[in-house]
C-alpha cells in the first residue's frame, strides 16, 4: 500500500512539459484578450453554461434535456461560425499581430503598413500640411510613446491625415507607429545639435533627424512650407521623395531591413 508521501509526490518535469504549459497559457491568454468587448463573450458564456448544464442532466439522468443538448450541439456551431465570422477574423488577425508570428510576417503584410504610410504622406503633401511620422523599429521609444498622448488604434492614413489637419489637437507634435499601430501622438522630439546641418531645415526636420541620431527609428516628414517629403533615418535626411520614391525606401528600411540607397543626388 503506497503511503501518503508517494501519493503527493509531484511528477518529474521536464522543460517539454514547461514549454507545453507556457504556450497552452499563451493560447488562453491572448484568446482571452481577443474576446474582451466583443459579443463574443456572451457567446463563451453561454457556451459554458450548455456544456454545465450537459454534465448535470448526465449527472441528474435528464433524459430529455441531455437528448435536446445533444441534437443542438452541431447547429449552434455553426451557426456560432456564421454570426460571429467578423469577430473570428479579428481574433485570427489578433494572433497574427502576437510579437511571435510578427517574424514571419510576409512582405505583402509590411507593404500594406507601407501603402498606408505613402498615402498619408502624399495627401499631406497636397494640402501643405505639416508632419512627422516615427516609425519604431528594433529600439523602443516607450519614453517619447509615454510622454505624448496614447491611441492604439490600427494604422490607417486617414488616421494620419486627420491627425495632423491644423484645427486637431493631436497636430502639433509627432506621430509614433509602434508594431503596425498608431502608438501616441502629439509627441515631442529631442532636436539635433549638428551644426553641419543646413539652416533652412525646420524643427519638424531637426526633431527627425534628433531621434534617428539615438536610436534605428525611421522618420518620415512632411514639409509644411514646401509640401516636401523627407526621410529621416540613422541621424540622415534623405529627400525630397514623391510617393513612389517613398514606397521604395520604407520597403528598404522597413521590410528588407537594408540600407537605403538612392542614386538621386541629395537634395541640401
Amino acid at each position: 500500500m503506497p503511503s501518503w508521501l508517494s501519493v503527493a509526490r509531484w511528477p518529474a518535469m521536464t522543460w517539454w512539459d514547461v514549454l507545453d504549459i507556457a504556450i497552452v497559457a499563451v493560447a488562453i491568454y491572448e484568446l482571452l484578450k481577443a474576446l474582451r468587448g466583443t459579443r463574443a463573450v456572451q457567446m463563451a458564456v453561454g457556451s459554458a453554461f450548455l456544456v454545465l448544464m450537459f454534465y448535470i442532466s448526465r449527472w441528474g439522468n435528464l433524459k430529455t434535456v441531455d437528448w435536446l443538448i445533444q441534437n443542438l450541439f452541431g447547429y449552434i456551431v455553426f451557426a456560432a461560425i456564421v454570426i460571429f465570422q467578423a469577430d473570428i477574423r479579428r481574433a485570427l488577425a489578433h494572433f497574427g499581430r502576437a510579437p511571435f508570428f510578427r517574424y514571419f510576417l510576409t512582405p505583402e503584410g509590411a507593404d500594406e503598413t507601407n501603402e498606408e504610410l505613402v498615402f498619408a504622406a502624399t495627401q499631406l503633401s497636397a494640402q501643405r500640411v505639416g508632419a512627422i511620422i516615427i516609425i519604431e523599429r528594433q529600439i523602443g521609444l516607450r519614453n517619447y510613446i509615454e510622454a505624448g498622448i496614447p491611441l492604439d488604434a490600427i494604422l490607417t492614413g486617414d488616421l494620419l491625415i486627420s491627425t495632423f489637419q491644423p484645427r486637431s489637437p493631436l497636430h502639433d507634435g509627432a506621430v509614433i507607429v509602434q508594431n503596425d499601430r498608431v502608438a501616441a501622438a502629439a509627441c515631442f522630439l529631442p532636436l539635433t545639435v549638428n551644426p553641419q546641418l543646413a539652416r533652412q531645415l525646420g524643427t519638424r526636420h531637426r526633431a527627425a533627424i534628433g531621434l534617428t541620431e539615438e536610436n534605428d527609428s525611421v522618420a518620415i516628414i512632411v514639409s509644411e512650407e514646401t509640401g516636401r517629403i523627407s526621410v529621416a533615418f540613422d541621424g540622415k535626411i534623405e529627400g525630397p521623395f514623391d510617393g513612389d520614391q517613398l514606397k521604395k525606401c520604407l520597403r528598404s528600411l522597413l521590410t528588407e531591413r537594408r540600407p537605403f540607397l538612392r542614386r538621386e543626388s541629395r537634395a541640401s
